[in-house]
Parts: structure tokens; sequence; C-alpha cells
């Protein structure tokens, strides 16, 4: 008897320091900024945990795993208090009008081919000359083998691909890798529907492809569902698709892509002067891997990079389940040598403007720099992220005019110039920030804008004087 009494003496005081833990542990979460300034990992990476208390929780789920005991008496405790900071979000969210717009049939342009099946398209698209238009007749078409450019458009004769109005046309691509390369200057894709419809996500990889001499690509009021990196563009043979655009497209997962490949709906490496302008990016979530996924990236000693006028929701629903979502990314992960735009990876990104975006529902940073340069991070609206990150000290940011939740920081020696931005809580400055209803809950005061920045996230001038932020009016365009 005295044994089991020291027994269950023993048990109750293991009991009690285990809850205290817990309770530590869960106040600590609250105050993760008081109490780790700087945790460094086992690769040496400094993690800031004065970001989010979500980092300090990933971190301790990530230290629990293989621990099966700890795990099953630690982790809903770390899910609750996770809970406690995510933000989900019931029902449809506003696009405020970005993304793919409807096209009536009664406005489309003559087209100099129509064609009706898979094998039409493809031999089309290889027999196409400049400035002619190939226009796909509505119905649903499955892509079985890869379709390509065959020869080169013009400055001012273009090659078109097309469908007349949107909604009539769905290429479904079946075990192919890219459903479209483009490696021919001058090709415009615009009306489509794709969907990514393959046994395993690693198959489903690109809608398009878009790669070496493809210089001028416009890819424009596209739909694209479930695939990994929906719009690939990087060199080839020595050669780089500079000066594309991708506007008036949305890019969309309905669901978590189970791959080791990248999960970047645009994943930009190498190219020069993309312009990536009023899209819709939403639901990136990559659950086999290192589960991190980001909505677009521009890396590999890329330049000139424009980011404008999107809206990018990284996930409203579950937005606490594991992994790391991030909103736009210059530089991502970083790049390995041979990838580089001429074997320099000194620098990932130069001189890009990254502006007038909207960016919600990221449990890591809305906007991303790393190792990149000259950039300028100005009047973009960030909802439940955790704010701006630049990291590296090649890295170099103005960040100015906007208004954003979380924090801006500098880490590992990066260069940031601030100017009249806000930060807080936006859910009091909008009607309902989470469901991206942006009208002003109150009164706001203009300020002066930023020279280099004249339009807002509607694509209307700006004048001498705006608000902080994406839009210089209330609500989506």
């Amino acid at each position: 008897m005295p044994f089991l009494k020291k027994l269950r003496r023993i048990v109750l005081i293991f009991l009690l320091l285990f809850a205290g833990g817990l309770v530590a542990l869960w106040y600590v979460a609250r105050h993760a900024d008081m109490f780790f300034p700087e945790i460094v990992d086992g690769s040496g990476e400094g993690l800031y945990w004065g970001r989010t208390p979500n980092e300090l929780l990933r971190y301790a789920k990530k230290r629990l795993s293989g621990h099966t005991r700890l795990e099953l008496a630690a982790l809903p405790v770390l899910d609750a208090v996770e809970r406690r900071y995510a933000r989900p979000v019931e029902g449809v969210l506003d696009t405020l009008g970005k993304g793919q717009r409807e096209v009536p049939g009664d406005i489309a342009l003559p087209a100099d081919i129509h064609v009706g099946s898979a094998e039409e398209l493809a031999q089309a698209m290889r027999a196409a000359r400049p400035g002619q238009t190939i226009e796909i007749l509505p119905g649903r078409y499955e892509i079985r083998k890869r379709l390509d450019t065959g020869t080169a458009g013009g400055a001012g004769s273009p090659i078109t691909v097309r469908a007349a109005r949107t909604g009539e046309v769905v290429l479904l691509a079946r075990d192919v890798s890219a459903t479209i390369k483009v490696s021919k200057p001058y090709w415009i894709f615009e009306n489509l529907d794709f969907e990514g419809a393959c046994q395993e996500d690693r198959y489903c990889d690109h809608a398009f492809h878009v790669v070496g001499e493809a210089r001028h690509t416009i890819i424009r009021n596209n739909r694209m569902l479930d695939f990994n990196a929906h719009v690939k563009v990087n060199g080839e043979g020595g050669a780089w698709p500079d000066e594309g655009l991708l506007q008036f497209n949305t890019l969309l997962g309905r669901r978590p892509r189970d791959t080791l490949l990248s999960v970047t709906f645009f994943d930009l490496v190498g190219a020069n002067g993309w312009r990536v302008e009023d899209n819709l990016i939403a639901r990136f979530v990559k659950s086999d891997g290192n589960r991190v996924s980001y909505g677009m990236f521009m890396k590999g000693n890329s330049r000139g990079g424009v980011i404008e006028r999107n809206l990018i929701i990284c996930t409203p629903e579950a937005i606490s389940r594991p992994g790391v979502r991030v909103g736009i990314s210059l530089g991502g992960g970083g790049t390995v040598e041979a990838l580089c735009r001429d074997g320099d990876c000194r620098f990932e990104h130069r001189s890009a403007r990254v502006a007038n975006n909207i960016v919600a529902h990221c449990n890591d940073s809305g906007i991303d720099v790393f190792k990149s340069s000259s950039i300028l991070i100005a009047h973009n609206t960030l909802i439940n992220t955790s704010g701006i990150d630049v990291r590296g000290a090649e890295s170099s940011a103005r960040i100015a005019g906007n208004l954003l939740e979380g924090s801006i920081r500098s880490r590992h020696g990066a260069l940031i110039r601030q100017e009249r931005n806000e930060i807080g809580d936006l859910r009091g400055l909008f009607l309902d920030a989470d469901a991206l209803s942006l009208s002003w809950s109150g009164t706001r005061n203009p300020v002066e804008g930023i020279a280099e920045v004249t339009t807002d996230f509607c694509g209307q001038a700006r004048g001498l004087a705006g608000f902080l932020g994406a839009s210089s009016s209330s609500g989506g365009c």
C-alpha cells in the first residue's frame, strides 16, 4: 500500500507538471515575440518567432514529430491554440473583379482556322503562321499528348489560340506533364479553361510551360484548375522567354496537391520583364514533401518583374493545416546554380515592382523577398498573413503605402526603407476584411501617394493623394 500511495503521488505530480507545461506553452504562444526573438533550428537558419504565434506552433509541432506519447498529449493543446489564431472564412469569397472575365460570343473576332478535336488543334498549332488565329470550337477536349508551338509569330503578327467565349472550351489534361508547351515567340492564348485530371498529381504539373525562345508570350483570360505549377516559365537551350504577360487569369486548386514537386501556381525562373496583372490565384496547398507552397514567385537571377493588381488567397478554410503558404515571393526558397540565368545565383531577382495586390489568409508571409535587390513593395493590402519578410544581406526593398496585418521584417542583414505603412487588425477598418468585403467601416484620411504607383487595385488613377493599401476606393472593381 505505501508503494501504491507513493506511485499515485508521483503520477499526480507528473500530471500537474505536464499540465503546467502545456499552460506555459499556451501562454508563450500568445506572447511569442517576448520570449523568442530568435530561435535557430537544426539547419542553422534563424527563425524569428516574434513574427506570429503560428510560426512558434509550427516549430513546436516539428520538434514533437516522432515522439508519439508527447504528440498524443500535446498536439490537442497546440491545435486548440492554433485554431485561436486561424481565421477560417465561411462561404464563397468575393473575387473583387479579378481573374477570368466573361467574353460574350457576339464580340468575337473572325478566326482563320477552326478546330474541333485535340488532334486538329495539335496539327493547327504545329502548322500555324504569323498573324493567324486558331479558334477552338465549343466542347471538352481530352489532352493525352502535349500541345506544342510549331513556328514563331511576329511583333505585329502574333499567333493566337482562343475560344470565342469563356466557359465553352475545356482542355482536360490526362497524365500529361504540360498541357501546352510554348517554345516560340509571339503567341497568345486566351479565353480557355484547363483542368488537371491525372491519376497522380505529379503528372498534372503545368497547364502552360513557357520556355527558351518563347519571348512575348501572352496568357490572357484563361481559367486553370488543379495543377502543381499552373504556369511555369524557365530557360531552355541557353534562351530565355522574356517579356511575357499573364493577365486576367484564374489559377485555382480545389484540393491539396499530393506531390513532391514544387507547388507554385505561377513559377518563374530566370526570365526577365514579365508582367503578372489582374489575376486571381487561390487555394495552393501542398500536402507532401516539404509542404511549402507559393501563390507565385520570380527567381533564378531574373529581373524587371511587375506584379500588380492581383488577388491572392492562400486558403480561406483550414488555414492552420500543416504546411507553409506564402502569397507572393521574389526569390522563393532559392535556386540551384544550374537553373539560374547565366549560371549566376547571387541574386534571385532585381528591380521588381509589387504593387496594388490584395493577399489574404496565408499562414506565413503575404509578401516575401529573398536575395533580391531594388524591390518596390507599394500599396498592397495583406489580410490575415504574417506580413512582409525581406531576407538575406543581398536584399534591398522600399516598402511604402502598404496596409497590413502582421509585421514588416528585415532578416539576416536585408536593407529596407519604410514609408507610410499602417500595421494593425484590418477587421476594424473594413466591413468584413476576412470575407474580402472591403468597404471602409469608417472615415479614412487620404495620404500622399507613391510617385511610381499611379493607379490602384482597380486600375483607377490615384492622383496626388489616396489611401494606404491596394484600393483608393471602397470594395472591388
